[in-house]
């Protein structure tokens, strides 16, 4: 039996991931954007252990978040699920950042450095991110751009960046492919079901093929990416990017 941490699970791919997982008889820690939504999760997903509380658009509560999750002790792993997509670009949060950025890139940024180390950490990304910018340019200047392909993109990335720096940990991404979940509308082509049984698999399988890392996958098979997500200056400049944007530092192994 694993013990696992979603963020973003009171809804979507995360809450069906999380349902997967009580009912392979794991232990599972939700997360939702506030407590109203927390409610709603653990109502949702009977046999959850617990439900933690944070808007991840805000450093504050995101910093924090991570504080509570390691006052629940160790997981084995940590799904970072959360995300958004449809949000204008000159939106931004308390902290002057786009709330895209700080939901989709920052947040889990920020809960890998502060969260004490799990055995595997998986990240949803998305087949979009191959239409992001691995120049970075977005993210340089005073007036901070970042598309949702983008901010995949950065997922990979610091997927990535954690599999070459830990070695003690599995790092893996997914593209759960464009389900029809609230984020994915109803119309989206691809099975859900599908969508949820990658990242279920990558936290919890002993399958050889699933206790890899620095990989991305689609639908439990590695898959292709955009090959500068896999280069270590590229990752560096977008780490150090990170670290000035939120102040938390990338630990070492």
């Amino acid at each position: 039996m694993a013990r696992i941490f979603i963020t973003g699970s009171a809804d979507g791919l995360g809450q069906l991931a999380a349902k997967t997982l009580v009912s392979q008889g794991h232990q599972v820690v939700l997360h939702a954007r506030n407590p109203e939504r927390g409610r709603q999760a653990m109502a949702k997903t009977p046999g959850a252990e617990e439900v933690l509380t944070a808007d991840l658009s805000s450093l504050r509560e995101t910093v924090q978040l991570a504080k509570n999750v390691n006052e629940l002790g160790a997981f084995d792993a940590v799904i970072h699920n959360a995300g958004v997509y449809q949000v204008s670009n000159p939106e931004q949060n308390i902290d002057g950042l786009p709330i895209l950025l700080a939901v989709n890139t920052i947040a889990p940024y920020i809960l890998t450095c502060l969260i004490q180390k799990p055995k595997r950490l998986i990240y949803l990304s998305s087949g979009m991110h191959t239409q992001g910018d691995p120049s970075l340019k977005g993210l340089h200047g005073n007036t901070l751009r970042v598309t949702y392909s983008d901010s995949k993109l950065h997922d990979l990335m610091l997927s990535m960046a954690v599999a070459r720096k830990w070695k003690n940990v599995l790092s893996n991404a997914v593209d759960p492919g464009w389900v029809p979940t609230k984020m994915g509308g109803a119309g989206a082509p691809d099975n859900l079901q599908k969508g949820v049984e990658t990242q279920v698999w990558l936290a919890t399988s002993n399958d050889a093929t699933a206790k890899v890392t620095g990989s991305y996958f689609h639908h439990k098979k590695e898959t292709r990416f955009l090959p500068e997500a896999a280069n270590a200056a590229v990752q560096e400049k977008f780490l150090a990017i990170c670290q000035q944007l939120s102040g938390v530092h990338f630990p070492g192994e």
